[in-house]
């Protein structure tokens, strides 16, 4: 098989610019081989356009969009929400209570600020999610957190002054998707990220639009494997979205 190669261009509507692909340390599974080709789209994306890149698994990372194309492994589900199917638990609709009486939510464009990098470092290093990396500076956060591809706006949840997490959201014609979520991870008794995808949940209600999309669902991955407690859900298997009406079971006693 031939090496991938960098610098092509794919034919899309806008066209989109490879400018990585090769295989990478999975970041999710360890002992795994991750390939996700990172493309570049030649201009911003409508809202229509940017719909039809999530239908078919796609993700966004500051400029840039992925799929996963990893060689050996399948682990990686894309999972979203129909949110007029979804019905929340008992757990999740206390959440939603807690939050609706302590928290106060602000919705504004993406704005880069110094609060949010100490939130972002707190959350990653809080929750032993920085895999060896540094604490993110302000300039970095903005490549990460700051820039977008398409329409993209910030969900802040405030105790009282004090923020206490930020949701990152991008918003197709039909649909909105939960790009990134930190928190502060000494509030446990607030599943602030649990309450975070119930508001955007809210969101796409208000705002007429069908679907939420939580990125990927991984099972054998603790930090991503809560997505499906989110019931009912679809996960994109073989290339058709399928309904997932339950939680996987717990594996028998060895």
């Amino acid at each position: 098989m031939s090496a991938p190669t960098t610098g092509r261009l794919i034919v899309a509507t806008p066209p989109e610019l490879v400018i990585h692909d090769a295989p990478t340390p999975c970041p999710y599974l360890p002992g795994r081989t991750a390939r996700l080709p990172l493309r570049l789209p030649v201009r911003a994306l409508a809202r229509h356009e940017f719909e039809t890149r999530l239908d078919v698994g796609d993700r966004r990372q500051g400029l840039l969009l992925y799929r996963t194309a990893c060689p050996s492994c399948q682990a990686c589900e894309p999972i979203r929400l129909d949110v007029e199917q979804f019905a929340p638990g008992r757990t999740q609709r206390r959440v939603l209570r807690r939050g609706e009486q302590e928290l106060r939510t602000e919705l504004g464009r993406l704005e880069p600020t110094l609060e949010k990098v100490a939130l972002y470092n707190k959350h990653k290093f809080g929750r032993q999610l920085n895999t060896g990396e540094q604490p993110i500076d302000l300039e970095g956060y903005r490549a990460f957190l700051g820039e977008s591809c398409c329409d993209t706006f910030e969900l802040r949840y405030r105790l009282g002054r004090r923020l206490v997490a930020v949701a990152i959201v991008d918003r197709g014609e039909q649909s909105l998707s939960a790009v990134y979520c930190y928190f502060d991870p000494g509030l446990p008794t607030l599943g602030l990220g649990t309450y975070s995808i119930l508001k955007q949940v809210e969101l796409c209600k208000s705002w007429g639009l069908r679907w939420l999309y939580l990125g990927l669902f991984i099972g054998e991955c603790s930090s991503m494997a809560y997505k499906a407690r989110f019931l009912p859900h679809q996960r994109l298997l073989g290339g058709r979205w399928v309904t997932v009406d339950r939680e996987p079971s717990a594996p028998a006693p060895g």
